[in-house]
C-alpha cells in the first residue's frame, strides 16, 4: 500500500505541475513540417514503395505534395514491369507533369513482349521438371512463377504459385522461404487472414528461423492484428521485433513504423505498469524510438503526466499519420483512446478536480472537458460525478469502513455456518448414524 500512495503521490505532483503553468524542463519542440515524400519513400523499396506513394497521392490535400508523390511513383514503376500501374498512375497525372511523365507506349509494348517470351519459358521449364518428378526443381519452378507475376502486378497468381511450392518443400527453409513469400504477397493484396495462418505457419519451424525472419514474421503478425484493431495485440508484437530487423524488411515496413505503430498501440492499450516495464524500459524498443523522437516524447509524456505536451505531439504528427497506408483507418480510434486514457489516469488520484484547471491541462474548454468526462462516467469508465455548477469533479470512491465491517460479517457467517456443519457430523458419527457404501455381492 505504501509504494502505491507514492507512486499516487508522485503522479498528482506530475499532474498538478501540468495543470496550469508551462513546466520547466526542456523539450524538444514540435514541427508541424509537412511530409518530406522523397526522405520518407526512401525508406522503403519495390512494390510497397509505389503504393504507398500513391497512398498519399490520394490522401493528400495539398496539390504540390500529390503530384510529387505521383512524379515519383511514376520513376519507381519504371524501374519494373508493372505496365498496368503505369497506366493507372499515368490517368491520375493526367498530363500535370508535362510530356515526360506522359504515357510510354513503346515502354509499355515492349514489357509486355519480354513478360510474353519469359512467360512462355517459365510454363516449358515447369512442364519438363513435372515430367522428370523432380521435386526441387518443381518447387524452383513455382516460385518462379510467383515472383514474375509478383513482378507484373498479379498479386492473386502469384500467391497460387508460392502456395503451390508447398507441397515440395523438402526442407524447413524451403517451408519459411514460401511462409514469407506468401506473407508479402498477402500484406500487398490487404489479406491479413493469410498473413496470420503463414506466420503461424513458419513459426511452426522455429530450428529454421533466424533472428532477422523472426523479426519479420512478428512484424507481419503485428500489421495483421492492427488491421483487425486488437492494439493490445498489435503494440506486443511490434515490442518483440528485435535489433536485427534494421533495413532487411523495407519492402513491407521501415523500422521507423514499429516505433510508431507499437507505441501508438501500446498508448492506446497498455496500463501505467505495462506502458513502464514494456515500452519505456524495453532496452530493445528503445532503439526503434530513437528514429522517431516525437513518439518517443509522447510516450514519456504520457507517462509523466504532461498531457498538454503529449497532445501536442500527437496534434502535430496527425497530418502525416494519416498518410500512413497502414494506419490511416486506425488513426481517430488510436487518439480517442489515448485521450480516453489520459482523462481517467488525470483523475484517478483526486477527490476532486476543477474542470477549469483540467481544461486548461488538456487544452480545451471547460464545456468540451465537461462532454468527455460525462461520456466516460456513462460508460463506467471513471467513477465519479460532475458538479456542473461549481464545475468541479467529485469521485465516487467506495466506502472502506463500511466494506471492511461487511467483509468481516460475511467472514463471521461463513465461520458459524462451518461449524455447525462440523458439529452436526461429529454428532453423525457418535450416534453412528452414517451411512456406509452398499457393495453388491
Amino acid at each position: 500500500m505504501e509504494a502505491e500512495d507514492e507512486q499516487s503521490n508522485a503522479m498528482m505532483d506530475e499532474i498538478y505541475s501540468n495543470g496550469g503553468e508551462e513546466s520547466a524542463r526542456s523539450r524538444p519542440i514540435i514541427s508541424g513540417e509537412q511530409l518530406d515524400i522523397e526522405a520518407y519513400a526512401s525508406l522503403y523499396q519495390g512494390r510497397t514503395k509505389i503504393t504507398r506513394l500513391l497512398f498519399i497521392a490520394d490522401h493528400c490535400d495539398n496539390v504540390s505534395m500529390r503530384l510529387e508523390a505521383l512524379r515519383m511513383a511514376y520513376d519507381e514503376i519504371k524501374k519494373g514491369e508493372n505496365t498496368q500501374l503505369l497506366r493507372e498512375v499515368v490517368q491520375k497525372i493526367d498530363g500535370r507533369l508535362g510530356p515526360n511523365y506522359a504515357m510510354d507506349a513503346a515502354w509499355c509494348e515492349s514489357v509486355d513482349r519480354r513478360a510474353e517470351q519469359r512467360k512462355e519459358k517459365l510454363e516449358n521449364e515447369l512442364n519438363a521438371y513435372r515430367t522428370n518428378l523432380i521435386k526441387e526443381s518443381i518447387r524452383m519452378g513455382y516460385n518462379d512463377f510467383g515472383d514474375f507475376y509478383y513482378a507484373h502486378g498479379a498479386l492473386g497468381d502469384a500467391f497460387k504459385s508460392y502456395v503451390r511450392t508447398r507441397d515440395y518443400c523438402t526442407t524447413s527453409k524451403h517451408i519459411i522461404h514460401m511462409c514469407m513469400s506468401a506473407i508479402l504477397v498477402s500484406i500487398e493484396m490487404g489479406q491479413f487472414t493469410h498473413v496470420t495462418s503463414y506466420v503461424s505457419k513458419a513459426e511452426q519451424t522455429p530450428e529454421a528461423l533466424e533472428p532477422a525472419t523472426v523479426a519479420k514474421l512478428r512484424c507481419a503478425a503485428g500489421l495483421a492484428h492492427l488491421e483487425a484493431k486488437k492494439y493490445k495485440l498489435a503494440a506486443r508484437k511490434f515490442l518483440e521485433v528485435g535489433p536485427e530487423l534494421v533495413n532487411s524488411y523495407n519492402e513491407v515496413i521501415a523500422p521507423q513504423d514499429v516505433a510508431t505503430y507499437g507505441g501508438l498501440c501500446a498508448l492506446a492499450s497498455f496500463d501505467r505498469a505495462e506502458l513502464k516495464s514494456k515500452v519505456i524500459d524495453n532496452v530493445s524498443f528503445r532503439n526503434f524510438l530513437e528514429l522517431v523522437p516525437e513518439v518517443r516524447e509522447l510516450i514519456n509524456d504520457f507517462y509523466s503526466s504532461h498531457y498538454a505536451s503529449c497532445l501536442d505531439y500527437l496534434g502535430n504528427l496527425k497530418a502525416n499519420l494519416l498518410l500512413d497506408i497502414h494506419l490511416h483507418d486506425h488513426v481517430e480510434t488510436l487518439y480517442d483512446q489515448i485521450r480516453n486514457k489520459a482523462l481517467i489516469q488525470y483523475t484517478h488520484p483526486f477527490v476532486s478536480v476543477d474542470l477549469n484547471m483540467m481544461a486548461n491541462a488538456f487544452k480545451t474548454t471547460v464545456a468540451g472537458i465537461q462532454k468527455e468526462l460525462e461520456a466516460l462516467i456513462t460508460d463506467n469508465q471513471i467513477q465519479a460525478r460532475i458538479d456542473s455548477h461549481n464545475k468541479i469533479l467529485y469521485a465516487r470512491h467506495a466506502d472502506q469502513r463500511n466494506a471492511t465491517f461487511q467483509r468481516v460479517l460475511q467472514t463471521g457467517n461463513e465461520f458459524d455456518r462451518d461449524v455447525r456443519a462440523m458439529l452436526l457430523r461429529t454428532n453423525l458419527l457418535k450416534h453412528d448414524y452414517n451411512q456406509r457404501n452398499s457393495r453388491k455381492l
